[in-house]
Order: C-alpha cells, then structure tokens, then sequence
C-alpha cells in the first residue's frame, strides 16, 4: 500500500479551492485538478508549440505538448519514490507550461519586450492566469478552480510587485517560503527532461553530434556504459540508452539528495517544509556536470545558426502582431475586443500567448502578406 509521507500534501492539509466545491467521487481533488488540466484547451494547444524545433521542422521533435508529459513521467516517478502526493506533483508538471507563447522561449522574450511598459509578460504568470481566469469551461467559474497547492506549484517564481497582486498564491514570495515538495520537484523534472531530451532531439536533427558531447562528462561516461555493456551498438539505440541512463542517473542523485535534505533539516511536515530552504535538490557533485551539459546546449544547440534563424523569424511575427493590434485593436477577433476595453496590452498579450506556432504565422500572413484578405 502506497503512504504519504507526513509532509507531503494531502487534502486534509491542502488550502482547497478559491471556489467550494462538492467533492468529486471516485476521485481526489488533486485527481480532478490533473483532469481538468489535460482538458483544457490551453493543453491541447501544446501540440503545437515550440520546445525546440518550431513544429512543422519535423514529425518525431518535442513539442511542448509531449515535453510537459515528459516531464509528468519523470515528476510522478520521483514523486512515487519520495512518498509525496503523485497527483499533485502531476499536475504541476502538466501545468507548468500552459502559458507558453508560439516559438518557445524566442516568443515569450519578443512580447516580454513588447510589454515591457505595460505590465511586461512571463509564462509563469501566464499560466497563472489561463488556470485563474482566461479558460472557459465551467458554469460557476471562470478559469478550472484549482487547488491552491496546483496554483502555488505553476507559479515557481515571481517578483514581490506581481505577488502582491495575486492574494493567496503570491504570499510565499512576500514571506520568502518555499512551495511544497510536490511544486519543488516538478520544476526540476522539468529540467531533467529538458536538459536530456533536447540532446536527443539534436542529435535527431543534426545540429550536435555525438563526436561533440565526448567533451560533455555526463554524456560521454554514460555512453562508455552503454558500450560496454552492448558491444557494436550505434545508431538510435546508442543515443536512447545513453539518454535514459542520463534520466536515470539525475533522477536517483535527486531522490537521494533530497532524502538526505529532508532528513537533515528535520522535516516531519507541510509547515517544516514551508520554513526550510529549498530540500529537493541535486548533489554537490552532479551540480557541475548538469552547468557543462546545459552550457554546450547552449552554445551548440540553442545558439546553432539554423535555430537562430528561426527565432529571428519568430521575434519578428510576434513583435508585428502585437504592434498592428495595439494600432487598430479593432483587428483583433470579438471576444478579445471586449477584453481589450478593459486592457487592451494585456487582451493581445493572451491572444497572441494563446496562439500556436502555426496559427501565429497564419495570422501574421492574413495581416501582412500581399493577396492574403481572410
């Protein structure tokens, strides 16, 4: 029988919705947090979404939609390992990136700037906000009414100026506490998925090679391992069993940290939790071989010309929508209009926000490109 630590968080400890609700049957209300989460039309629009690769580039890249189930699998497990509450660390997981703009981090940069005098934007904040408010699917609510936990965990970090601004969810960045477990383990899955699948997903596009990663520790002793253990191997199969075993490796080094944190720190619940530094977190010796791999991403994958290219094209379509709905809101489609009396910086911003890659560059074609009138 699976038992919660006494730290973990439960429903009698939870903080509950904004909104009282019934209570769901045949399932926890982290269970329903989960479900209306992967319901949502901001997940599904995840689909088509940039991690990397913008998706037309190819069938087999990540998109943010298959990133943030990445990221579920790898919360959960460490979650199951850690007696915490699965549900809720799946949820965060499958949350954390709803507010992602088109064209991954070159989007969000680009309005950021466009917002810069008029209340900036952050995805984190975003996601916030489409949870809190913008989706539209139930009667008595605007937004899905989640759990203060789910909230609080989707909001891994924010200034004292923003916090002010949210009640509840913001009071831990005034009072400088920490999230839960469940919140603090979500966000770094998020990084060890990442972190491995974006070297999976350029080796897939050519753009590093495996003679290149020889100079990344973690990637070449895991590579030796694989070979020795299957003499010949190449192709594919070498990449994928160097990968898992990349997963693997950061993901047991965080268990056991962790466990040696909360031990260390006397944690025995939700409220030593609260007051504590931050407890999940890597050991001192993994903590130099996850800077040199992200720094040869960086520098090899992220900054390779061709990905450049394309996110100077997405800098480009998203500075020219938010510049021809800001001179003529009129542009924008009926529902966001209204919203824009009240707003009009922030009702282009969740517009454009909202969009896919796609979508994006269909309505910049409409807006821009000669012969284009629908």
């Amino acid at each position: 029988m699976y038992v919660l630590a006494p730290y973990a968080v439960t429903e009698a400890n939870s903080r509950g919705r904004q909104i009282l609700e019934a209570a769901p049957t045949a399932r926890g209300e982290f269970q329903r947090d989960r479900d209306r989460i992967v319901h949502c039309t901001a997940f599904r629009r995840l689909e088509y979404k940039t991690q990397v690769f913008v998706n037309h580039e190819g069938d087999l890249f990540r998109t943010r939609l298959t990133h943030s189930i990445e990221v579920a699998q790898i919360t959960r497990t460490i979650a199951r390992a850690l007696n915490l509450n699965e549900d809720l660390a799946e949820a965060v997981a499958l949350a954390h990136d709803l507010g992602h703009t088109p064209f991954g981090h070159a989007g969000q940069d680009a309005l950021n700037a466009c917002m810069k005098d008029l209340g900036g934007f952050e995805h984190n904040l975003q996601s916030l906000r489409i949870v809190d408010l913008l989706e539209e699917s139930y009667a008595d609510f605007n937004g899905l009414n989640l759990m203060h936990e789910t909230r609080e965990g989707i909001l891994k970090h924010c200034s004292p100026k923003n916090a002010q601004l949210l009640g509840d969810v913001g009071e831990r960045f005034l009072q400088g506490r920490q999230p839960s477990l469940e919140a603090q383990l979500a966000n770094l899955a998020d990084e060890i998925a990442y972190n491995n699948h974006d070297v999976d997903d350029g080796l897939r596009s050519g753009l590093i090679t495996l003679e290149q990663l020889q100079d990344v520790p973690v990637f070449a002793r895991q590579r030796r391992v694989v070979e020795a253990a299957y003499p010949g191997i190449s192709g594919r199969k070498l990449i994928h069993e160097t990968v898992r075993r990349m997963i693997n490796l950061m993901a047991v080094d965080l268990i056991e940290q962790t466990r040696g944190n909360i031990a260390a720190h006397g944690v025995a619940t939700l409220d030593d939790v609260h007051r504590a530094p931050k407890l999940v977190a890597y050991s001192e010796a993994m903590l130099p071989e996850l800077r040199t791999l992200k720094v040869f991403l960086r520098e090899n994958l992220y900054h390779h010309y061709q990905v450049l290219r394309m996110t100077d094209k997405a800098r480009r379509i998203i500075q020219d929508l938010f510049g021809a709905f800001m001179n003529d809101p009129r542009l924008l489609p009926p529902q966001y209009q209204v919203m824009a009396r009240a707003d009009t910086p922030r009702a282009i911003a969740d517009y454009i926000a909202g969009m896919t890659d796609r979508y994006a560059m269909r309505e910049h074609r409409r807006l821009f490109a000669v012969g284009e009138i629908h």
